[in-house]
């Protein structure tokens, strides 16, 4: 069941999304070459907590870390270590709050001090692949269009879409219906409806769309070891434009 979010609860979802992209923007400031995934994730779980919230991810089916932190070949879900950045890497920090039992959700890939022009390619057509996708998050839509829309973006710029892992609903608990995948063929799924808050989360590699899991249950990299980028914003469907909450 898909849930419907009124005013108030969009209302509070949307300081959940603003202290996403707000935690975004002072990570943004300390990610370098030499800094570790562990000392990102302190400073955003500290930066957070200091904002009145709690971070999402958190003990999350058991997650240790506050952030998701995703370094080069690994598309979602990196747990936060001892691992430093290194010059030339790109690193995806995917960000969850709950603001008065409602959450937020972010995701941005960023460069690691001097990159490839074929990395920033794939940093900037991941993230215009989800904007390529808002054009269809309007009533009366179906869901799929917002799929296709990313997945033909993508695939029209040289890359893959990832396929095992998907967006989701977003409100009183972080993964609620429906499933929106970012591939697929358009005019498929649920129509949308005003009051849907949705995050809607591109994955994208620079080779094929494979991926599998690591040992530790949660990593997931690319099965060629080539780079993967993730951009992601919760979005609430509106009678008029969609409205970005995660963002400043």
């Amino acid at each position: 069941m898909i849930i419907l979010k009124s005013e108030r609860e969009i209302e509070i979802m949307s300081r959940a999304g603003r202290l996403v992209a707000e935690t975004h923007a002072f990570l943004k400031d300390m990610i370098r070459p030499g800094v570790t995934t562990k000392e990102l994730d302190e400073a955003a779980e500290d930066f957070i907590r200091s904002h009145g919230a709690l971070p999402a991810f958190k003990g999350y089916n058991d997650f240790p870390g506050s952030i998701c932190a995703s370094i080069n070949e690994v598309v979602v879900h990196g747990i936060p270590g001892l691992n430093k950045l290194k010059d030339g890497d790109i690193i995806s920090i995917d960000i969850g709050t709950i603001v008065d039992g409602y959450y937020g959700d972010g995701a941005k890939t960023f460069p690691v001090g001097n990159v490839s022009d074929k990395d920033l390619e794939l940093i900037e057509v991941t993230k215009q692949s989800f904007y390529e996708g808002l054009k269809y998050a309007r009533v009366g839509n179906r869901l799929s269009d917002i799929s296709h829309a990313v997945q033909k973006y993508v695939e029209n710029n040289g890359f893959s879409v990832v396929r095992d892992f998907v967006g989701h609903g977003i409100g009183q608990r972080m993964h609620e219906e429906p499933q929106i995948p970012n591939f697929g063929l358009p005019g498929k799924g649920p129509r949308l409806k005003a009051g849907m808050v949705l995050a809607v989360e591109p994955m994208v590699n620079v080779g094929t769309y494979h991926v599998k899991v690591l040992s530790d249950n949660w990593t997931v990299v690319t099965i060629d070891g080539q780079k993967s980028a993730h951009y992601e914003h919760t979005i609430v469907i509106t009678n008029d434009e969609p409205l970005i909450l995660t963002k400043l």
